[in-house]
This record gives structure tokens, C-alpha cells and sequence, in this order.
């Protein structure tokens, strides 16, 4: 039996029928940039997540981009992150210009932690343009930019308590947690910006790239809008230097017809992820294979399924010699990466996102999956850890 990490044909089978008629419509009008398609799937999704503005973009590398860039964060400004993420996190911030500033996650939920995040803000928010005692000015923390991974929202309560108390704006990096909440509130709501990614395999995913930001404002919605297009309002008119990041209408039709079903594939996958907690405990290896933390007020989405253990690169070999895909999300902390280096970091700057990079590996996790895969995985989980006690 191979076990994929994820398997995309199934849910293709299940819904062909609605997206060859979807797709028709597109082919039917040739219209590809833009256009009617996409301004449905953007009311569509605006209505699923509850926000006033939904503006579809090129993906979710291109949301975080566009969200930096209608804060007005640039060259010398300080953007406050976790550096256990995707690189994309990070890379948007430096790609303006900007300092990615990270601090460490939690110990459970792999998110920013917000106490270390309280710290770091208590002795270096000082904005730009006010001056400390020796009359020298201090970088500006631009934003702080969350990231709700593997589908489980950050402390929201506590993160919003600071910026407000700072008045420093927020960017939620919600790629993988499109649908999770806290404390009944959807991720991305919560912020000045959140950023959605549609890549494919996204609880939520297009047939390429694509992804969304998302805002309450209505300021900040029209200026998005603009920036996508290079930052033109009415065509060849530009008010502000943009770029070219639009949702096309495949990906549009493709979504649209997905986002229907979105609550029902939540739902399966969050099935799956107590099947797969219950059948840990059974075969007596929960100690050494520590299951997902579903913390206070949050509900999880389960992008990933991802357990941490001891000899991580072992069992993940041994898996794979058995059919079983995994995947490590991720191996090399961000302020490790070599682009990175000038930023002045070094091994055992941030030792829980250290940790979480040797021992964290994503299980099969998809709605699709069956009980009798699942107890496949689970059993050679055991069988391998019999073999190296």
C-alpha cells in the first residue's frame, strides 16, 4: 500500500462535473485577466470569511508582498515575524528593503510566541522620527506579521493587545489556515491585512498559483486593488508603482467551485486528525510521537497533520521505504537560511523553532484519506519505534 502525502485525483473525480462547467464558462468568454469570474469568487469568498474586501491576487508569495507594500513598509523599517514559516514570510519583508525581525514561537502550536514577542516590543518600539535620550533615532517596527501554520490560528488576543498597544499595524500570514479561528473569528480578519495562498495543495487550492488579501478597510481595499495593477486605478494612469499580480479567471472558476465545498473537506480532515490522535494512544506510542496541540480558543484547520519525535530523519526513511509519503515542514528555520546570515543570527538564537526543525514531519493528511491508510501509517509509526528502542 502506498500512502501519498496528499491526493488531489480523488477530489478531482468528486467534483469534475461542476469544474468543466465552470471552466466552460471562462473558455466561453475568453476573458482570462480579471473580469466577471473573478469578481464573483472574490464576493464568494469575501461572504464565506466574513470580510468587507477580498481582492484576488497572483499567490499567496504576492499577497504578503502587495500587504506590506499598502502599509507603506519599506527600506530601513522593521517587520516583526516568526522564523518557523515558509520562506515567503520572510522574504516579501526583504524584499522592500525592510528587516525581518524574528522572535521565537510557542513550545505546543509552533506559532509566534507572545511573550517573546511582548519583549522584544517593550524595549525596541520606538518609531521612526522620535529619538532616544543620546538624540540617536531608532528603526521603525513596521508591522508584525503572524503566521497561523499548519492551519491553527496564533494568540490573536494577546498580539492584537500589543500592536494596538504600540500602534503598530498587523499582517496575518494565513496561507495555511484559511477557515480557522479564534475565538469564533476567522484568521485574517484580525489584522490590518491577512494573505491567503491558493497554491494547489492549500486546503483550499487552484490549479497553479493564486492567492487573496483580505482587509476591512475600505482604504486599504481600494489601494490593494490598485497595487495589483500596477498601481492604476483608471487604465495607464498610475498613482503609485505597483506590480502585475492578478487571479486569473481559470483559478477564479476553479476556487469558486472548491469554495463550496471547503467547509465539507474541513470538516473530514479535522475527522481524520482525532482518528489519528486516538490511534496514536492506542498502539501505546503517544510519549514518543507527539500529536498536533489543539490550544484554547482555536479551531484547527489541519492543513498539515504534522506529530515531532526523536529521530525524525529515521522514521521519515523508514516510512518512505514503506510506502508511507511524508513531508518536514520545515527543516531549516529562516534565520538560519544562508540569505540570511547578514541579519547576525546563529544556531541557538531561537531554540524552540531550532527544535521544532529537527523532530516536526507531516503525516498523510487529506479529506479523502481512509481509516484503514491511517491505521497503515500509525503502524508503521510503532513498528519503527519497536525497532529502535
Amino acid at each position: 500500500m502506498t500512502i501519498p502525502l496528499l491526493d488531489l485525483r480523488q477530489q478531482y473525480r468528486a467534483i469534475k462535473g461542476e469544474i468543466d462547467t465552470a471552466l466552460a464558462e471562462v473558455f466561453g468568454s475568453q476573458r482570462f485577466i480579471l473580469g466577471p469570474v473573478v469578481e464573483r469568487f472574490e464576493t464568494s469568498v469575501a461572504a464565506r470569511l466574513n470580510t468587507k474586501y477580498a481582492i484576488g491576487v497572483a499567490s499567496g508569495s504576492d499577497a504578503l508582498l502587495l500587504g506590506l507594500m499598502a502599509l507603506g513598509v519599506g527600506h530601513g523599517d522593521e517587520v516583526i515575524t516568526t522564523p518557523f514559516s515558509f520562506f515567503a514570510t520572510a522574504g516579501a519583508i526583504a524584499r522592500l528593503g525592510a528587516t525581518p525581525v524574528f522572535v521565537d514561537i510557542e513550545e505546543r502550536g509552533y506559532n509566534m510566541c507572545t511573550v517573546e514577542l511582548e519583549k522584544y516590543m517593550d524595549g525596541h518600539a520606538v518609531r521612526a522620527g522620535k529619538t532616544t535620550k543620546n538624540g540617536k533615532s531608532r528603526k521603525r517596527i513596521a508591522a508584525i506579521m503572524p503566521v497561523h501554520l499548519y492551519g491553527q490560528c496564533c494568540n490573536m488576543d494577546r498580539l492584537m493587545r500589543l500592536a494596538r498597544k504600540y500602534r503598530v499595524p498587523v499582517i496575518e500570514d494565513a496561507a495555511q489556515a484559511i477557515a480557522a479561528t479564534f475565538d469564533g473569528k476567522p484568521a485574517g480578519l484580525f489584522g490590518d491585512v491577512g494573505c491567503f495562498s491558493f497554491f494547489p495543495s492549500k486546503n483550499l487550492g487552484a490549479w497553479g498559483d493564486g492567492g487573496l488579501v483580505t482587509t476591512q478597510r475600505a482604504r486599504l481595499g481600494k489601494l490593494l486593488k490598485m497595487l495589483r495593477v500596477h498601481g492604476s486605478e483608471k487604465r495607464y494612469y498610475h498613482d503609485y508603482v505597483g506590480i502585475n499580480s492578478r487571479l486569473d479567471a481559470i483559478q477564479a472558476a476553479v476556487l469558486d467551485v472548491k469554495l463550496r465545498h471547503l467547509d465539507q473537506w474541513m470538516s473530514a480532515r479535522q475527522r481524520n486528525a482525532d482518528n489519528y490522535d486516538r490511534l496514536i494512544t492506542e498502539a501505546g506510542i503517544a510519549d514518543k510521537v507527539i500529536a498536533p496541540a489543539r490550544l484554547p480558543k482555536r479551531s484547527h484547520v489541519f492543513h498539515q497533520y504534522v506529530v515531532r519525535c526523536l529521530h525524525r530523519d529515521e522514521l521519515r526513511a523508514y516510512l518512505k521505504q514503506n510506502g508511507v509519503e511524508t513531508e518536514v515542514y520545515y527543516p531549516v528555520p529562516l534565520h538560519l537560511q544562508k540569505c540570511f546570515k547578514p541579519l547576525g543570527y546563529r544556531p541557538g538564537s531561537f531554540p524552540r523553532s531550532e527544535r521544532a526543525s529537527r523532530e516536526v514531519l507531516a503525516l498523510p493528511m487529506f479529506p479523502e484519506l481512509t481509516d484503514a491508510q491511517q491505521r497503515e501509517v500509525v503502524g508503521r509509526i510503532a513498528e519503527f519505534l519497536r525497532t529502535a528502542s
